[in-house]
C-alpha cells in the first residue's frame, strides 16, 4: 500500500468516524433519556438528524430547474465560474429548506410534554440553528472527504447511515427467528434474495454500450494529433437513482397539496387520493412505478445529450464508423440511448418495488425504512467507487504519473 492511499484511508476512516460523533450528540435542552429508548425518532434528534436531505432535495430542484430552464443549463455547462454560481444557489436553497425543516421539528419537539426543559422560543431557535449547522458541517465533511480521501464524500456518508442499521436489524431478526414469531426459511430466502440483487447492481452498474469512434488527425496548436480510435461508453443506467425515484412521488403528491388548498383537505376526493397513494397501496405502486421509468428515460436525456455529443464529436473531428457527422450522429446516439435506457428504467422501477412488493404479498421482515433496493444501490455504486479509487491511486507515482 503507497504512502499517498494509507493517508486518504485514514482521512476517510477519520471523516466518517466524526460523522459518527455527530450523530450521537443530542440537541441541547432535550430530556430524552427519560423516554422509552424504543421512539427511533427520540434517539435521532442529534445535531445531524437532518443528514444530507436538505442539500439533497436542494441539489435535485436545481438540476431538474436546469431541465426545463435552458439559460441555467448552458451556465452548468459553462465551466468552473457556472459550476461554482450554480454550486452557490444550491446552498442558497439548502439553507432555506434546512431551516424551515428544523424550525418545524423544533416546534413539534416543544408541543411532546416532558421531551424539552424549557418549551419557549429560546429552545426553537436554538435547535432549529444546531440543526441547520449540522446540515452544513455534513455538506463540507463530505467536501473534504471527496478531495482528500477515498470515494465520493456525499455517497461515503449516506452509505454510513445505511450501514450502521444493518447490526440492529440483524440482531432484530434473529430474535423474532429464536422467538418463533418469522420463519427461518423467510429469513434465508430474503438473505439468498439480497446476494443476487447485489451481484445484478454489480453486473448493471459495471455494464456499458460501447460505440466505436474514429478520430482523424487534427493539430492543436504546434501540436499534430494523429489519427486513433476510441470507444463512447454509454451506461445502462445513467440516470441514477435519486432523482428518477425522489421526484416520482411529488408529481402525484403536489398537485393533490394544491387541490387540498383549493378544495380543503378533508373533501371526499382528496381524502380518497390520498388513501390510494398510500405506501404499499395496488394504485400508488402502479402510478410511482410509471413516473420512475418515465423519469429514468427524461434524466438520462439530459444526462446523455445526443445532440450535445454529437457536436462534441464534430469539433474534435470525431465520427462513428458508418454514421454522418450531424443530424444523423444525433440521430443514432438518440436510439442506442434509449435502446439502453429501457435496461435501466425496467433496473430501477424494480429496484424501487423492492419493498412495497414484499409487504404486498406478506414476505416482508421487519427491516429498518434504510434497507431497501435504493440503499443497496448506494452503497453498492460507493464500493465500486472505492474499489476503482483505490486502483487509480495505487497505479500513480506522486508526481500524478501513471505506474
Amino acid at each position: 500500500m503507497s504512502r499517498e492511499l494509507a493517508r486518504r484511508i485514514a482521512f476517510t476512516i477519520g471523516a466518517l468516524l466524526l460523522f459518527r460523533l455527530g450523530t450521537q450528540i443530542p440537541l441541547a435542552g432535550l430530556n430524552a433519556s427519560d423516554f422509552s429508548p424504543t421512539l427511533d425518532f427520540i434517539s435521532r434528534l442529534s445535531i445531524f438528524a437532518l443528514g444530507l436531505i436538505p442539500y439533497l432535495t436542494a441539489a435535485i430542484l436545481i438540476r431538474l430547474l436546469s431541465l426545463v430552464w435552458r439559460g441555467l443549463n448552458s451556465l452548468e455547462r459553462s465551466g468552473e465560474r457556472g459550476r461554482r454560481r450554480i454550486a452557490h444557489a444550491t446552498f442558497g436553497l439548502t439553507l432555506g429548506l434546512a431551516t424551515f425543516q428544523a424550525y418545524g421539528i423544533a416546534s413539534t419537539l416543544t408541543a411532546i410534554p416532558g421531551l424539552v426543559r424549557n418549551p419557549d422560543g429560546w429552545f426553537v431557535m436554538t435547535a432549529t440553528a444546531s440543526m441547520v449547522g449540522g446540515v452544513f458541517v455534513l455538506v463540507w465533511l463530505s467536501e473534504q472527504i471527496t478531495r482528500h480521501g477515498i470515494g465520493n464524500g456525499l455517497a461515503l456518508i449516506l452509505s454510513a447511515g445505511f450501514l450502521v442499521s444493518i447490526p440492529r436489524d440483524v440482531a432484530g431478526i434473529i430474535g423474532l427467528v429464536q422467538s418463533g414469531e418469522i420463519s427461518g426459511v423467510l429469513v434465508l430466502g430474503h438473505a439468498v434474495f439480497w446476494v443476487v440483487t447485489v451481484a445484478v447492481i454489480v453486473l448493471v452498474e459495471g455494464a456499458r454500450r460501447n460505440i466505436h469512434v474514429e478520430f482523424g488527425a487534427r493539430s492543436v496548436g504546434t501540436r499534430q494529433l494523429p489519427a486513433r480510435n476510441a470507444v463512447l461508453p454509454i451506461k445502462l443506467n445513467s440516470a441514477g437513482f435519486l432523482i428518477p425515484v425522489t421526484v416520482a412521488p411529488w408529481i402525484f403528491f403536489l398537485p393533490l397539496a394544491f387541490a387540498g388548498l383549493i378544495l380543503g383537505s378533508d373533501h371526499p376526493l382528496i381524502t380518497a387520493a390520498y388513501r390510494h397513494l398510500q405506501m404499499r397501496q395496488p394504485v400508488h405502486v402502479i402510478l410511482v412505478s410509471l413516473a420512475v421509468f418515465v423519469l429514468a428515460f427524461i434524466y438520462t436525456a439530459y444526462v446523455v445529450d445526443p445532440e450535445h455529443t454529437a457536436k462534441s464529436l464534430a469539433q474534435h473531428n470525431g465520427t462513428i464508423s458508418g454514421v454522418a457527422p450531424g443530424e444523423a450522429t444525433a440521430d443514432y446516439l438518440d436510439r442506442v440511448v434509449s435502446l439502453t435506457t429501457v435496461v435501466g428504467a425496467v433496473y430501477l422501477t424494480a429496484l424501487q418495488l423492492i419493498p412495497e412488493v414484499f409487504d404486498l404479498y406478506g414476505i416482508g421482515l421487519p427491516y429498518s425504512m434504510v434497507v431497501n433496493g435504493g440503499g443497496a444501490l448506494v452503497v453498492v455504486c460507493t464500493a465500486l467507487d472505492i474499489k476503482a479509487q483505490v486502483r487509480d491511486v495505487s497505479l500513480t507515482n506522486p508526481g500524478g504519473v501513471r505506474r
